[in-house]
């Protein structure tokens, strides 16, 4: 893994929004819009001419969001759609919506989560961490694949984080009925999103699929992320004490904004900031841990998801 690393295509280190390349008529959606890294990636989409569809769980902050693309890019039409992704039956309504109005998806950013709350349990009686960053994602992906196989240089980026490389899968206990540690169970949903993600782009490769699947992740931002679902002292580190050493939304975006957009991002690659540890700084390709490509765990993660979720795939090869 680290001699072909050698030998990516590195993008530049001043890679800002602006060298967004022109996103008109291509329909792209985000979630989690309504605010932080989705709603400044929605904001730069819209602004290079896509149609962006903010799937949020409020609707009334995704019209607020939508609002200020508008304002921002007068000719941009956001569209709002409730998405709740810890409910796979609001997955499932959202994606047979947006089925009936486009006939195609370009760019998939499964950007929205939740970290480190109490424990509980979603609609379907998940853990809800594992339901709204991994489940749902996984779910509203294999719904909507028809879609991005229809779509021009179509994509799906996938945001993670630097707290996967701290976690595990237990497979034992994924609800944490048996034992359960906010965070430990967030770096779990975190590095079940790499894990799919890359098990996405070898199975979209072996299809001979036109999709790209890419990974992502935003160094140390400074959004809500830390401090609307967290408690204790998780949200005092994260959302006090550490917060004036983070970067702003806009800037913790451009790894997703660079895999979903540039010209050169290759599926299977995964794009982080290029600073001192990955915590800021622009979008470089950066290393991808040994349990992310490990081909086992992914069949593994793919056979457990598809089994919680009722969501099989259907592979498209190229047209």
């Amino acid at each position: 893994m680290r001699d072909s690393m050698r030998h990516m295509k590195r993008p530049s280190q001043r890679w800002s929004a602006e060298q967004v390349p022109d996103q008109s008529g291509r329909v792209a959606v985000v979630t989690g819009a309504n605010s932080g890294l989705g709603l400044e990636t929605a904001r730069a989409l819209a602004r290079k001419g896509a149609h962006v569809i903010l799937a949020v769980r409020d609707e009334a902050k995704g019209h607020r969001a939508a609002g200020l693309i508008s304002a921002e890019s007068p000719d941009a039409r956001p569209e709002v759609r409730r998405l709740d992704l810890a409910d796979l039956d609001a997955v499932r309504g959202f994606a047979d919506g947006l089925r009936a109005a486009h006939a195609r998806l370009d760019v998939l950013v499964n950007n929205a989560g939740v970290m480190a709350p109490p424990r509980t349990l979603s609609a379907q009686g998940h853990e809800v961490q594992f339901a709204a960053n991994h489940l749902g994602h996984f779910a509203l992906t294999g719904l909507l694949l028809d879609l991005l196989a229809a779509g021009d240089d179509p994509r799906v980026v996938t945001v993670s984080s630097l707290n996967h490389r701290q976690g595990r899968l237990d497979f034992d206990d994924l609800s944490g009925e048996l034992a359960y540690a906010p965070m430990g169970f967030y770096n779990q949903s975190k590095l079940a999103n790499a894990v799919f993600g890359y098990e996405l782009h070898r199975r979209l490769g072996e299809a001979r699929s036109p999709v790209r699947s890419l990974l992502a992740h935003p160094g140390y931002s400074a959004t809500g992320l830390s401090t609307s679902g967290t408690f204790g002292l998780v949200k005092l580190v994260f959302g006090r004490l550490l917060r004036p050493v983070a970067q702003p939304p806009e800037q913790g975006a451009l790894p997703q904004l660079y895999a979903a957009t540039a010209p050169e991002a290759e599926s299977g690659r995964f794009i982080g900031p290029d600073g001192l540890g990955e915590l800021r700084g622009a979008p470089k390709q950066v290393e991808l841990i040994p349990r992310v490509t490990d081909p086992e765990a992914g069949r593994r993660l793919w056979s457990v998801s598809e089994e919680l979720t009722g969501v099989r795939y259907a592979f498209q090869g190229a047209r």
